[in-house]
Formats: C-alpha cells, structure tokens, sequence
C-alpha cells in the first residue's frame, strides 16, 4: 500500500480506502462478511475509512466504530457524513441552507453518528450533498466550528452532487473545508477541467469516489444484470443508462491488458492523478480488499495508455435517475 498527504490536514492516508456505502445498504451485504473485509483492508495496510449516517441508517457508522474498537494499536482515520435535512439526493438549485443543512442538524446528525459507532470522534465531517451558493453562508461555518472546538471532528469536507464537479469549486477556494469528496474515473473526468486546480492551490484534499462508475468498470456488467427488489442499482441502471453504459465499457475493453481485471486498471487510472489523496471503492468482501489493494502496489498507469483513456471520457447531465 502507498499513502499521499491528505492536503493541509497532513494526514498520511492509504491512496486506497475503503466507501461504506454498499456494506451499509446494498442487497448481499452481511455483516460478520463486511467485519472480515474490513479488518483485512487494516490489515494490508488501509486507514481511511468512509461511511456516513445515511448508509443502512447508522449501520456503516456502527461497523466502523466496531472496526476502530478491534484495532486499537492503528491509526484509523473515520470519516462520516451529514445527510441532508430535507432527504434530498442530489440537493437542488436555489434550495436554502436551512431546509438542508441548519446548525442544528449538523449538530444532531454527528451526536447520532458518534453514538451509532460508540466513537468520541470522527476525523472528518462531510456534508452529503452540496450548493455552492452555501459556500459564503456563516451557519454552517460557525456550526463545524463549534464542532471544532468541542473536539469532536478535526475537519470538514464536502461531497459533491453527481456530475457536478463544478459546483464545490467555491467552497475550495473559499480556505473553509479541508476535503472535497467527488465522482472521478475513467468515464467521468471533468474534475480534471477546475476542481483539481482548486484544491492543488488550495491544499485541500481529493477524495476520489465511484471508482467502477457504480460497478460497470468491473467488467461484470451486461445489458441483463439485474439486482434484487430493493437495490439502489435498479433504480439508477435503468435501460436508458444500462444501454450506452455496456456499450462504452464494451469500447473501452481492448484497452484493458489481458493479464489485468478491468477493475484494477480502472484505479490505476485514478491513481495516475496525483490531485487524488485517497480512492475510496466499496469492498463487500475480502477478494474484493485484495485486488483493490495490489492496485496500489501495481502503481500508476504509463502516459501513454492515460492518454489513450482521454477518448473514453464521457461528460453526462445530472436527471431524474441518476441521484
């Protein structure tokens, strides 16, 4: 495993973490199966760990605190978030902080997030959706602040809406927030165009997210897939996006080495940018710990292929599925 600085906060952090959004509430998801997973990623050498309230409701926060508890001889690095008041993913335009995110909810979602996991802390807040527009406003501020002062987080991030990378651009470089959280991969390279040059001026670190684009960059997913009643995955692979999905995977194959999954040269692409301080898959099981983690070893891909992975770059519009 290899570590990057977690921008100004200085953190050394495993450049692969570990998302627990599908351990908290996808279909299959056992816990004693995620317990075993996730203290095989310590074991290889992850620390950065990223859950939030709203995954199986408080159910990634309580494995993370269990996984903290088991190993107390490592530094774990937590990270949660707070969810949006008005259960609203992605947020809207023109919506007011305080139907969102109001002081007192930011407050009451991080106590419910330390109970659930049993922690005394987390070391990084996150707002789970985000507008711009609330970048300049003082509520939120002086709420992490409080926060701050109290001990209870050490920084504060946000994680960007779905295709969005712009719209975190001002929080960066405003110098409020210490993290950005945003969907960046093969088909999905548009915070290369501003973001990154942002948090690179701002020291503010990258948190790299849906590394397989919600898992077609694993190769394993065809024009039948189909997932239990219940899935998220059915509600956002709906035919008008599982059609051209397959389709793009499909035209980005040959490039993928023989001797390689497809799933590893797809980290090993985000890994080639050097803006990135942790990637964070989701790891259900053990195999998959494994294989994310020799990614790492295996480095950065050449400039070559990067550019040839230029041509797979595929800018889409936020709409009713895609969350």
């Amino acid at each position: 495993m290899r570590y990057r600085s977690f921008g100004r906060l200085g953190w050394e952090v495993s450049e692969i973490g570990y998302g627990m959004w599908g351990m908290g509430e996808w279909s299959g998801s056992e816990d004693a199966a995620s317990l075993d997973a996730l203290a095989l990623a310590v074991q290889r050498g992850c620390n950065f760990f990223d859950s939030a309230l709203a995954y199986g409701d408080g159910r990634s926060d309580r494995l993370l605190g269990e996984l903290v508890r088991r190993h107390p001889e490592r530094r774990i690095y937590t990270a949660t978030k707070v969810p949006p008041l008005n259960d609203q993913w992605p947020s809207l335009r023109g919506t007011p902080l305080e139907d969102v995110f109001p002081p007192d909810h930011i407050e009451r979602s991080l106590h419910r997030s330390l109970e659930e996991s049993g922690l005394e802390r987390f070391d990084l807040l996150q707002f789970h959706v985000w507008e711009d527009d609330w970048t300049d406003d003082d509520r939120w501020r002086r709420a992490v602040d409080d926060l701050k002062r109290q001990r209870l987080i050490q920084g504060i991030g946000i994680s960007i809406n779905r295709w969005e990378p712009w719209n975190g651009v001002r929080a960066v470089r405003s110098g409020a927030i210490d993290s950005v959280q945003v969907i960046y991969n093969i088909f999905d390279q548009a915070p290369e165009d501003e973001l990154f040059a942002a948090t690179a001026e701002m020291n503010v670190a990258v948190i790299a997210r849906v590394p397989f684009d919600e898992g077609s960059l694993t190769g394993n997913l065809t024009a039948d897939s189909t997932w239990p009643d219940g899935d998220w995955r059915n509600t956002y692979f709906v035919p008008e996006n599982l059609t051209p999905t397959v389709a793009r995977v499909e035209e980005l194959r040959p490039l993928v080495p023989s001797e390689m999954a497809m799933a590893t040269f797809a980290l090993r692409f985000i890994l080639s940018q050097p803006a990135v301080a942790t990637v964070i898959p989701g790891m259900r099981k053990s195999s998959h710990v494994e294989a994310n983690i020799a990614a790492s070893d295996a480095g950065p891909l050449d400039a070559d292929m990067i550019g040839k992975l230029r041509e797979h770059r595929w800018d889409r519009q936020p709409t009713s599925w895609s969350q």
